[in-house]
């Protein structure tokens, strides 16, 4: 098994550990340093790690200033109550940086705001809403033609022939 632990660099760790256990709807607890911090899943998994700038010397993390925050990053969460971090996000955020709406590709619902430091974090549903009431079915295909089935038998026919007579 393997893990990947997503550390951010962050102003203030304990307003950072704050406002993300309250958008993922968690419970209140400190994180245990000033300068380190961890948002966990329910089952202990680490979402995403809150390192203080310039604490403990490392080399990414010494300087906040060189880069706009989240440059190249995407904090992409996936949650089972969307609608329930969706109200929580509108508490947090003054403005969301992309409305809710459906992702074409993953079919799901989906939203972004911007956290304390300036990251991009997007939050979508784990999975797309089931659609109430039947399925929709796709018509048939329509079996081929006679024609058009002896039609492609000749044709492989005289590809055969002309393969005999090279």
């Amino acid at each position: 098994m393997k893990r990947i632990w997503t550390i951010i660099g962050v102003s203030d760790v304990p307003g950072s550990v704050n406002w993300y256990q309250s958008l993922f709807g968690q419970p209140k607890m400190p994180p245990s340093h000033d300068d380190f911090g961890q948002i966990l899943d329910t089952d202990g998994t680490v979402l995403v790690c809150l390192h203080r700038w310039g604490a403990h010397e490392h080399p990414p993390l010494m300087r906040p200033y060189e880069a706009s925050p989240g440059n190249g990053l995407l904090l992409f969460f996936r949650v089972d109550d969307y609608e329930m971090a969706l109200k929580r996000a509108r508490a947090l955020a003054a403005r969301f940086e992309e409305q809710p709406h459906v992702n074409p590709n993953t079919r799901t619902r989906e939203f972004s705001l911007r956290d304390p430091d300036g990251y991009y974090v997007t939050i979508s549903a784990l999975s797309a809403p089931r659609r109430r009431g039947p399925a929709r079915r796709l018509p048939e295909p329509s079996p081929p033609t006679r024609a058009h089935g002896r039609a492609g038998k000749a044709r492989g026919h005289r590809r055969d022939l002309s393969r005999q007579r090279r």
